[in-house]
């Protein structure tokens, strides 16, 4: 399905994997916190590390897998300090600021729309340019519920007034998406390499974006 700007009034985008590369969460959350997290409690990373991520998986999907403060609590440190350590990593995705730019000057400022809690939020902002950007900051946190869940994309309609038939999602999770196309959400586009460290993803349902300006493409209905 071509991308009919002329019938697009909302964009929303998610912000890990989709604005900014998915990198810095997954050497955070695989590498970075197993070693420090061994280093504070004198365990063997090896053994300590696939124990972390079994614990990370049982919550995959729900509020918690997104909190700072609840994995600062299940771990005994400070997740958003650890971050920080590792903040030279977190970079916008190729042509993200030229995309929002250009959205820009199609008079369509746009939402953004993330899982991740407001701490998250702010480290994000402060290493990157994309802040500023949108006409509104959405956390899931603040709702109660993630994008996954169809009571998140409920309250999302209650505090800002959309047509889902006129929306744009941006967002590099199958799940999501899915939840997404079943509320009603008319344009969905997922992201093909939302990590620069991996190989682009083949497997996705929706229609994936290699490059933003393709969006604009007149090949591609821009």
């Amino acid at each position: 399905m071509l991308l009919d700007w002329s019938n697009i009034d909302t964009v929303l985008l998610d912000m890990d994997g989709t604005l900014l590369d998915l990198h810095f969460d997954n050497y955070f959350w695989l590498t970075h916190l197993p070693t420090r997290y061994a280093e504070r409690f004198n365990l063997d990373p090896a053994v300590v590390t696939p124990q972390i991520h079994d614990r990370l998986m049982a919550r995959r999907g729900t509020l918690k897998w997104y909190s700072t403060d609840f994995w600062s609590g299940e771990f005994g440190v400070d997740i958003i300090a650890l971050k920080g350590e590792i903040k030279h990593l977190i970079n916008e995705r190729p042509q993200a600021l030229e995309f929002l730019d250009a959205l820009a000057r199609k008079g369509k400022k746009p939402l953004l729309v993330t899982n991740a809690d407001r701490k998250s939020i702010q480290l994000k902002f402060s290493q990157t340019a994309i802040a500023g950007h949108f006409e509104h900051v959405v956390s899931s946190q603040d709702y109660g519920y993630a994008k996954e869940q169809p009571e998140f994309w409920q309250a999302l309609k209650s505090q800002i007034n959309f047509n889902p038939k006129k929306a744009l999602f941006i967002d590099d999770s199958e799940t999501v998406l899915n939840a997404a196309h079943r509320y009603g959400i008319a344009y969905l586009r997922s992201i093909a390499q939302p990590d620069s460290q991996q190989r682009s993803s083949q497997n996705s349902q929706f229609a994936a974006i290699e490059n933003f300006q393709d969006l604009f493409s007149p090949a591609r209905g821009g």
